[in-house]
């Protein structure tokens, strides 16, 4: 399988501290996020190459950051040419865009390059293979107010997926979908249909909500806590936490 960090994104809510720089190349405990993700796929034996997508505004900075890289594996950028927040793709276009672009027909694990875990995807990769499934990911939140912010998992005692809601005002669980999946490569040619289908670009969740109901998909809980860097009151505390 190939694994992808969806990296193009402007991170307004960061500014200053991202209008000239990405976010997925900010030091968190002296290693970049970005590093810590592939870090880990680089020990997963399935995945055989890494995949960055990123804007063409700091395409430039992947490229120092690429020349800088000692990965065993081999590492792939690509520039899906948008220049400023206005006209981003998306996470789901990006998705596409990269699929096309390479010619993907193989499995494709799929991470956000903004979040910092604690645990290895190593446990989704395994999860998928015996399922047989594209897989979400799900975390028990206690918070309602925090749930009404997130995607909201729907699923059976086996915890498969029949639905995902997007922000709801009034969730039907506590389980919250973060940004990271498992998509086989038997339902990678869909993609292109949930866009055509009026599927929302903009979140990576909005894929998943919409592939749940048209193809059977499992989710995978989070053996450990994953931080989101949304904005600069959050990277600072996850910057202490790991630089501790």
């Amino acid at each position: 399988m190939n694994g992808l960090i969806l990296a193009a994104g402007y991170a307004t809510r960061l500014y200053p501290l991202t209008r000239n720089f990405p976010k997925p190349l900010l030091p968190v405990g002296g290693r970049a996020i970005l590093d810590r993700l592939l870090e880990d796929l680089e020990a997963i034996p399935a995945v055989r190459r890494h995949i960055v997508v990123t804007n063409a505004t700091f395409f430039p900075h992947f490229e120092q950051w690429k020349r800088r890289s000692r990965y065993a594996k081999e590492l792939v950028l690509v520039n899906d040419g948008t220049t400023s927040n206005e006209n981003r793709f998306g996470a789901v276009r990006d998705l596409l865009h990269v699929i096309e672009t390479l010619q993907l027909n193989e499995d494709l694990l799929v991470l956000a390059g903004d979040n910092v875990v604690d645990f290895s995807f190593r446990g989704l990769v395994d999860y998928a293979e015996t399922k047989a499934t594209s897989c979400i990911t799900c975390h028990h939140e206690p918070s309602r107010a925090a749930l009404q912010k997130t995607g909201v998992l729907i699923a059976d005692a086996d915890f498969r997926v029949e639905a995902i809601q997007e922000k709801p005002q009034h969730p039907a669980s506590h389980w919250a979908v973060p940004p990271f999946y498992l998509y086989r490569a038997s339902d990678l040619g869909l993609i292109r249909n949930a866009l055509a289908e009026g599927c929302g670009s903009d979140a990576p969740g909005n894929l998943a909500a919409w592939l749940c109901r048209r193809t059977p998909m499992h989710a995978w809980v989070l053996p450990g806590r994953r931080y989101d860097i949304g904005d600069l009151d959050s990277y600072e505390a996850v910057n202490k936490l790991f630089s501790a």
